[in-house]
């Protein structure tokens, strides 16, 4: 590989690595020709882009990237690599899970995920099990949901429950006045006592 070829190609990873959020490093090596198209095809599906790079081109890169050090991950960057960037911070894990329970590869080497450095295989569980920003938001809102379903319902059996103790209420009213009448002749019995006189 030529200095020029060399220079576009830690362009063409720095233009990968600029902005993202989820960055994954595999291991790939293994994989024949058909397994790793195959594995391209469903990351393609999955908006997971995969690059394999040289492992000094990639740290290379990823040193004159700012305001991420990578540095964690360098460590990871033997044999056969394979760059992975997503959306979703889960979504590579998965991919190289499902993948896993035919063949022996994909490994993870290292991950960059949440602002958060993963170096090695062991963590590919706990990063498969990170929630999605869509999952989170999914699950965001079924809370909120939930206190104003139970309101709503509260508020849909209401009207029930106050016109029932309405009903109960309304014989007590009337019953009052009549308990009342008894007394206005006694107050008229009394006037008239004195008019006797």
């Amino acid at each position: 590989m030529t200095k020029d070829q060399k220079v576009v190609a830690i362009q063409e990873i720095k233009d990968l690595l600029q902005d993202a959020k989820v960055v994954y490093v595999a291991d790939l090596e293994g994989l024949n020709a058909a397994k790793s198209s195959d594995f391209r095809r469903q990351a393609f599906k999955q908006n997971i882009k995969v690059k394999v790079v040289k492992n000094t081109l990639l740290q290379k890169a990823m040193e004159q990237i700012e305001g991420v050090d990578y540095s964690e991950m360098f460590q990871s960057f033997k044999g056969n690599s394979a760059l992975m960037i997503s959306e979703t911070a889960n979504a590579p894990a998965k991919l190289i899970q499902g993948f896993r329970k035919k063949e022996e590869k994909p490994a993870l080497k290292s991950a960059f995920v949440q602002e958060t450095f993963y170096v090695g295989d062991n963590n590919l569980d706990m990063l498969a099990n990170i929630k999605s920003r869509e999952e989170m938001i999914g699950e965001i809102i079924g809370l909120l949901q939930s206190p104003i379903q139970r309101v709503v319902s509260a508020l849909q059996n209401k009207p029930e429950t106050v016109e029932a103790k309405a009903k109960e209420a309304a014989p007590a009213v009337e019953e009052t006045p009549t308990a009342e009448a008894p007394e206005a002749p006694a107050a008229e019995s009394t006037d008239e006592t004195p008019a006797a006189e």
